[in-house]
């Protein structure tokens, strides 16, 4: 059974999906509209979040669709990749928590985890059962985590004792874990560490004023002698490099978000479009207005292209960090484009949440920075295609 394609599908790349994997995206879609679209504007502008989904988000299996511990069904980087487009056209904020969960908090288990961890934590997680936040960013280094990681890991015979701060940390207010990346005061390598939040001295406190994926609940962490036993610390993390792989496997899937915020506010302005009259006619039909539609549809079509491909690279084992950051970097800015037309097709109703495309419009504006900035991933594609690091 094929899952319907949408209609912004305008080269049917969703053919190239098995029937398994389309199955699963019918399901997805189905859940998404029933489900989250219609209490999406409503919890974004309340800035609270649907905590009564999330069993549901595990039935379907989004959660830890990577991997053997966690997965329903043997899956390709395309059908994740076409789920995250799914989700992403309906509710970003619901996309980045799966993305946070799944990809981050479930990631640096899979990547960085022993044989026991994986199997203790991965299924849990993947039901929903168990949610996990991912601890890097910092108040004073984001783009420079690799060099600029402050927090601290000190060792005291069989446990660790943490320090410091993050900040940015999505789903952290309500997570039952947070995978910490603080670096050994012994060897000044970063290492990772499953850290409970009731664990004492660790505090989460969300951060208020967001106008952008508001549904998300950031937090500022505060480490305070943090005690975590060395069986919590991640068995295969030995430096930074191996946090970086962890987010080359999630910087692609971002870039699909990307595409489905993109496709949702032209859908919108789409349907909006030929319903819409002025002078007489739909606004559909005047030129400026299917110009603009058009420029939105090459936009979503040439990065879904492209995103195609970064995944196909995936399941080759052949994807590099220049690949995931070009398609990061490509899908976001197009993305951004393509939500600002939107919105321009719209007018005035175009900034109210009623109409479909404000709450995209915003939210573009988180994805554009988050996993790399546009300008750190563009420095990572140059550094492959030049041979020179130009990041200082």
């Amino acid at each position: 059974m094929l899952a319907r394609s949408l209609e912004v599908d305008f080269f049917h790349f969703q053919d190239s999906l098995t029937a398994r994997e389309n199955t699963s995206i019918l399901e997805i879609r189905e859940f998404f509209d029933t489900h989250v679209r219609p209490i999406a504007d409503d919890c974004w502008d309340r800035a609270e979040f649907p905590h009564e989904i999330v069993p549901g988000l595990g039935n379907l299996g989004v959660l830890g669709s990577s991997w053997e511990e966690s997965r329903h069904f043997e899956n390709s980087a395309r059908y994740r990749g076409w789920a995250a487009l799914e989700m992403g056209r309906v509710d970003a904020s619901v996309t980045t928590f799966v993305g946070v969960q799944s990809g981050l908090a479930m990631g640096a288990i899979g990547v960085g985890g022993s044989d026991v961890q994986r199997k203790e934590w991965l299924p849990r997680m993947g039901r929903g059962e168990i949610i996990g936040a991912f601890g890097l960013t910092e108040p004073l280094s984001g783009s420079d985590s690799a060099r600029g990681l402050r927090t601290t890991a000190a060792r005291r015979g069989d446990t660790w004792v943490l320090d410091g701060a993050k900040r940015w940390i999505g789903n952290a207010t309500f997570a039952d874990v947070v995978i910490i990346w603080a670096r050994d005061v012994a060897d000044d390598q970063v290492k990772g560490f499953i850290v409970p939040t009731e664990t004492p001295g660790f505090t989460a406190t969300k951060i208020e004023g967001k106008q952008s994926l508001r549904t998300v609940q950031n937090a500022d962490i505060v480490l305070q002698g943090v005690v975590v036993p060395d069986e919590l610390r991640l068995q295969e993390i030995h430096s930074f490099r191996d946090v970086a792989t962890v987010l080359r496997l999630t910087r692609a899937e971002v870039a699909w978000q990307a595409v489905g915020n993109a496709i949702g506010a032209y859908e919108a302005a789409l349907a909006y479009a030929k319903e819409r009259e002025q002078f007489g006619k739909p606004i559909a039909a005047h030129q400026l207005v299917q110009d603009l539609l058009t420029r939105c549809l090459g936009n979503i079509t040439a990065s879904i292209a492209l995103c195609m491909q970064v995944s196909q690279l995936l399941d080759e084992g052949r994807q590099g960090d220049e690949h995931a950051a070009l398609a990061k970097s490509f899908a976001t800015s197009r993305m951004r484009e393509t939500v600002g037309w939107a919105r321009e097709i719209m007018g005035g109703n175009g900034i109210l949440l009623d109409y479909g495309v404000a709450r995209r419009f915003a939210d573009a504006e988180a994805i554009y920075s988050f996993e790399g900035t546009r300008e750190m991933n563009s420095l990572i594609v140059g550094r492959a295609i030049t041979g020179h690091a130009a990041f200082v």
